[in-house]
């Protein structure tokens, strides 16, 4: 159980870094892929929130259906800006 902690921590940490390292860059360059990619990973570290509070802090209560909501608009939101940005 501690190993699976310390995995889902890591997750989120680098998840969460990304995203705000992706989004920093966003601010500075303004490209939109940028964005979308920030988006993704802002949606993606709140699954992996999620999935530290699912197991480790609420392991009596499912939150699978918010885990699941979560990783489907992040990655849905990244799968919507490459088409988009494939027919400019």
């Amino acid at each position: 159980m501690v190993i699976g902690a310390i995995v889902y921590s890591l997750c989120l940490i680098s998840s969460g870094t990304c995203a705000a390292l992706l989004v920093r860059s966003y601010l500075r360059h303004k490209t939109p892929l940028l964005l979308w990619s920030g988006t993704c990973f802002v949606f993606l570290a709140l699954n992996n929130l999620v999935v530290v509070l699912d197991f480790l802090i609420l392991p009596e209560v499912d939150l699978s259906i918010v885990r699941t909501a979560a990783s489907l608009i992040g990655i849905s939101t990244l799968l919507y800006a490459f088409i988009w940005e494939a027919d400019r």
